[in-house]
């Protein structure tokens, strides 16, 4: 039988809740994962009454536990619905305000962020929302550093993501961080997502329909991803794309909503923190066939991506940890003067 996790995620569901948000979640911290041979969490969704109304009156929910399950929750999950302006339920507010206090996680997705600054706990953090709102809570919380134009901001113990699908990109970025590369990228291809988008890219990216053939990027990304390891630059990309840098900077911008050397940057993060999940210790090994050339790059590299050194990561995600399921996976903490994650 798989292994249950200790690490529990609770989603609080309010009236007129989105179900979209909640059937992500869901997806990801809920599933089992019998090919791991453990489940990477133990998952709960919780009410403050015994009947919710989800959004326009699509259904109703029961059957989900009382608001007292917040109370247990490593991670919760606040309330989002389409009613910015309709305050939330004060016992829903404390229940957020408590698990804050006690040290869980907190997670808000798309209008979610208004939920963390109506309890208080967003003033002078970094926050994400659905650009459809970004004024109206700009308005109302002008002293939260409100982060319009991402897809999702992880301040250490209050991570938000802007809108409805960018809330697969925060959870995937929370396996990640819980669990390391390996792990999110099969619960990646369990959804048919992409593994990593960088909480950094553009919401939403204005694009016209072409006049002219696709000029998908997709063959040139597959082509990249298998060279990784080759002193691969833009110049390398533009000529096998048979377009000038300035193009394929514009192409990129469009359909990813990044610049080439960042995403290539990210793809030579991510085969790293793969190889370290495999067992390579030797950190030059890793720097030449990720591409990041030397170890002080990949520390570097890796310390900006995911907050641990390479011997942290090492040590949390390697093998034994992260891939045998026979010792439990330590989940990520913050350091409360940084909210950095730390070991």
């Amino acid at each position: 039988m798989p292994q249950r996790s200790s690490h529990r995620v609770v989603l609080v569901v309010d009236d007129n809740s989105n179900p979209f948000e909640m059937s992500c979640a869901i997806e990801i911290f809920g599933l089992a994962r019998p090919v791991l041979g453990r489940d990477l969490y133990d998952f709960r969704l919780c009410a403050a009454g015994p009947e919710v109304r989800m959004r326009d009156g699509f259904f109703t929910l029961t059957g989900v536990a009382g608001l007292e399950a917040a109370e247990s929750a490593d991670t919760l999950i606040v309330p989002n619905r389409p009613d910015t302006e309709v305050p939330r339920s004060e016992r829903v507010l404390e229940a957020v305000r408590r698990a804050h206090a006690r040290g869980a996680r907190l997670v808000g997705f798309c209008s979610g962020a208004f939920t963390l600054a109506e309890a208080g706990l967003l003033e002078g953090r970094r926050a994400a929302c659905h650009w459809m709102w970004a004024e109206a809570f700009r308005a109302r919380f002008p002293r939260v550093r409100l982060e319009p134009d991402v897809l999702f901001v992880d301040d250490g113990d209050i991570l938000t993501a802007s809108g409805s699908a960018s809330a697969l990109d925060l959870g995937l970025h929370l396996v990640r961080r819980d669990h390391g590369a390996e792990i999110a990228n099969h619960v990646s291809r369990r959804l048919v997502f992409a593994a990593h988008r960088d909480g950094g890219q553009r919401q939403f990216v204005e694009r016209p329909v072409p006049a002219v053939p696709d000029e998908s990027l997709g063959p040139l990304l597959a082509w990249a991803q298998e060279r990784l390891g080759e002193p691969l630059t833009v110049a390398d990309l533009a000529a096998r794309a048979a377009v000038s840098p300035a193009t394929l900077h514009r192409r990129f911008r469009g359909q990813l909503g990044t610049t080439p050397l960042a995403w290539l940057t990210g793809e030579r993060v991510a085969l790293a923190c793969r190889l370290i999940e495999r067992g390579e210790e030797r950190l030059d090994v890793v720097a030449a066939r990720s591409g990041l050339g030397t170890a002080a790059n990949l520390r570097a590299r890796l310390r900006r991506e995911t907050g641990l050194s390479p011997s942290a990561y090492r040590r949390r995600f390697g093998l034994g940890v992260a891939g045998s399921g026979k010792e439990p996976v330590r989940t990520a903490r913050t350091d409360p003067e940084t909210r950095s994650p730390v070991t």
